[in-house]
């Protein structure tokens, strides 16, 4: 039995409201189960210096997760610098959008795309990406009603989702009670079309076989399914 009560493929509840900011191009709040992310998407009509003259734009994220998200108060990293963990999942993040993103169609801008973790509890680097699409996809909109776009640049869907092995068993998205105990814990970052993007797999306290692997995989597929129509559900 999960901590939570949930069956082995159960997802945590889902839910992502959206133009949540005023003056961001594209926002949203996502949230799975209690782990809760504030998306926004700025625009700017320049890229990075190395990509001037290029003809292509490009997409990038920031992460961050405020004091108290956790049960216990983390110190500010605007006063203190970016950990390797935050400069890690921010550079995941820009990856992960930036595969469903053809950079020759969105043009020599740059969206950026800021996740704020308000609270955690497990997996909040793939709600950051789920959500980070969502106010990709809005400002991307925004551009494509105004008329700045001649053609839609985002290719595909993109979610990610948390499985592991828990007290033996594969499971599917690890809230923290599960992703602090989990033998095995990884993160899979898929389109909608189910290509695969990224996949961070290791053994905390196991090892785990091929097998299980695919399984895991298997059970991501199941979770970025649902992802995939919570994001369609509220960019319709």
């Amino acid at each position: 039995m999960r901590p939570s009560g949930r069956q082995l493929s159960d997802m945590r509840p889902i839910s992502i409201e959206t133009d949540v900011t005023r003056h961001a191009e594209g926002s949203c709040m996502i949230r799975c189960g209690d782990t809760h992310v504030l998306c926004t998407a700025s625009l700017e009509e320049r890229v990075p210096p190395w990509m001037r003259n290029s003809g292509q734009g490009w997409v990038t994220a920031e992460y961050g997760m405020l004091p108290r998200a956790t049960h216990t108060r983390g110190r500010r990293e605007a006063k203190n610098g970016q950990s390797g963990r935050t400069q890690e999942i921010q550079r995941l993040i820009g990856r992960s959008l930036r595969a469903a993103v053809d950079r020759n169609a969105l043009g020599e801008r740059q969206i950026t795309v800021d996740c704020d973790v308000i609270q955690a509890d497990g997996g909040t680097r793939c709600a950051s990406i789920t959500g980070g699409w969502v106010a990709l996809r809005l400002a991307v909109n925004r551009l494509l009603k105004a008329g700045d776009l001649s053609m839609d640049p985002i290719t595909d869907h993109v979610a990610a989702v948390s499985c592991g092995l828990y007290a033996g068993q594969m499971v599917l998205d690890l809230d923290y009670p599960e992703d602090s105990e989990a033998g095995v814990d990884g993160n899979f970052v898929l389109t909608g079309a189910k290509r695969l993007i990224e996949v961070q797999m290791s053994g905390e306290s196991a090892t785990f076989s091929r097998e299980q692997m695919s399984g895991l995989l298997d059970l991501a597929e199941l979770g970025v399914d649902t992802l995939v129509t919570a994001q369609k559900e509220a960019v319709a």
